[in-house]
């Protein structure tokens, strides 16, 4: 058997949440390129985002369109799962992606900014997941990959971001409970988990951060937007069918240490 094969995603539909631009952009190309079809969310720019979805399917040959959804917004959410499924009949990947990251000490925090943080890692992840998870219980199959993060599991430095690691902690336990509620209804639930990875967001920290984040990892490097892609290939497919419940870490050794 060609083991290849078990890596392919031809004729599977995807959702990639926050899908226009970061790793979002780059598991959005990765599961096209597996061939998979792809709906992707966003929230900044209509005429970008289209624009993107549309270079996206000439090069990979799928389809692939942009649907605008705040995830804070639960109708909104609904509204642009229901439009995905009467143009794509289905769904049998979710990757909730979309996040936001809102930094600063515990003390001076505000409540505003917490709340932000939650609304969209948390609540907007979780409405995606009620949207088609439930539809996915009917079909019978399905997988479901939530984006966490190493800052999940353990306490980031040198910037304080209590608020954010919290909600990427609820996301890591989402997992778990979502994988152990429908481990028998077909539907996997596994969650990726980066280290610092070399975004536009994170390169607004500037050199002498990334100086220190560098120390902090094993591999002595920022992750590439890319390196996340072969996960998210590998949890999207066959190739991962006993998986359910597991946490990937891919931050260059930053939490083995």
């Amino acid at each position: 058997m060609n083991s290849l094969k078990l890596f392919s995603l031809k004729g599977k539909k995807a959702i990639v949440t926050g899908g226009e631009r970061g790793l979002g952009l780059e598991m959005c190309k990765a599961l096209a390129g597996a061939g998979a079809d792809i709906a992707m969310t966003y929230i900044l720019s209509d005429t970008g985002a289209h624009a993107t979805a549309a270079t996206i399917a000439k090069e990979a040959k799928v389809q692939c369109k942009a649907y605008k959804a705040e995830m804070r917004s639960n109708d909104q959410v609904n509204a642009a799962m229901d439009q995905i499924y009467t143009e794509f009949g289905k769904v049998d990947i979710l990757v909730a992606n979309a996040g936001v990251v809102i930094g600063g000490p515990t003390k001076t925090f505000t409540m505003d900014d917490w709340k932000h943080i939650f609304e969209v890692n948390v609540q907007g992840t979780f409405s995606c997941v009620q949207a088609v998870g439930s539809r996915m219980l009917e079909q019978g199959q399905g997988s479901i990959i939530l984006m966490s993060s190493a800052a999940g599991s353990v306490a980031t430095r040198p910037q304080p971001q209590c608020a954010y690691g919290a909600s990427k902690g609820a996301i890591t336990t989402m997992t778990k409970c979502l994988a152990s509620e429908w481990a028998t209804r077909g539907v996997r639930v596994n969650s990726i988990n980066p280290g610092y990875m070399m975004t536009e967001m994170v390169k607004e920290a500037g050199p002498e951060m990334f100086r220190q984040w560098e120390a902090y990892t094993p591999m002595g490097r920022l992750g590439n937007p890319d390196e996340l892609n072969g996960a998210v290939v590998f949890l999207a497919s066959d190739a991962s069918s006993y998986m359910t419940g597991a946490q990937l870490f891919i931050d260059g050794g930053y939490t083995c240490v």
